[in-house]
């Protein structure tokens, strides 16, 4: 692992430059986008441990509690538990994988590494949400709120093709600041951010050969029991 930038990784291509307005925004203390964590090499590695696990605990589509409309990204989990969404259920955490009923493949140990080495926190984390973002898929501002621990962090790294996300404040209302995150990068929400919207705008499609047929894997792990 090449030692973590503590900044938002800059737009070579492109620069997101941040406008005057964006400059004022507060973003809550807790905050972090680790730029360039994984080598190429160590990103090689995980892809094939994520290509693994998918064909054990394939993707499948989510859907939105009530409305059952469909998410835009395809997505599976490893680790003791995995999230998932669906009509009926709603939002949750579960031992089992939504379609097939078999229990989710175990975590790869450079995640649990990471995750011992940035979270700051003294539990491991009990799952790993998989999502795939095909050209086209985004993910709409939230937080992250159905985990019983908020002394942990949530941490993500992504993997493929650069995405524009955002990050805001406790309402939704907020304003939001907008970064790009690249293959390798490692974004953490933990202390007065654990709880902050965030979310994916856009993929930019191309500009990473590492996922077969393109697009981008975002991996985020979590605490879901207390500590205690």
């Amino acid at each position: 692992m090449r030692k973590p930038a503590m900044t938002a990784p800059p737009d070579k291509k492109k620069p997101v430059s941040k406008t005057s307005q964006q400059a004022s925004i507060t973003i809550p203390a807790g905050f972090r986008v680790l730029a360039g964590v994984l080598s190429a090499a160590a990103q090689k590695t995980l892809l094939t441990d994520i290509e693994s696990i998918i064909l054990a605990a394939p993707l499948f589509q989510p859907t939105m509690p009530r409305t059952g409309k469909p998410f835009s990204v395809m997505m599976t989990n490893c680790g003791q538990l995995g999230w998932v969404s669906d009509k009926v259920g709603g939002y949750r955490y579960q031992p089992t994988h939504l379609v097939t009923g078999s229990t989710w493949p175990p975590m790869p140990q450079v995640l649990l590494d990471l995750w011992t080495d940035l979270a700051g926190c003294e539990g491991p984390p009990e799952a790993c949400l998989i999502n795939y973002y095909p050209a086209g898929a985004k993910m709409g501002s939230h937080q992250d709120r159905d985990e019983n621990e908020p002394r942990a962090p949530v941490l993500s790294v992504s993997l493929g093709d650069d995405a524009v996300f955002h990050v805001g404040g406790l309402k939704r209302t907020d304003p939001k600041v907008r970064m790009t995150l690249r293959s390798g990068d490692v974004c953490l929400l933990g202390g007065p951010a654990r709880f902050a919207f965030h979310g994916i705008d856009r993929v930019l499609p191309g500009t990473s050969d590492l996922v077969p047929g393109g697009g981008r894997l975002n991996l985020t792990l979590r605490r879901v029991t207390r500590f205690d």
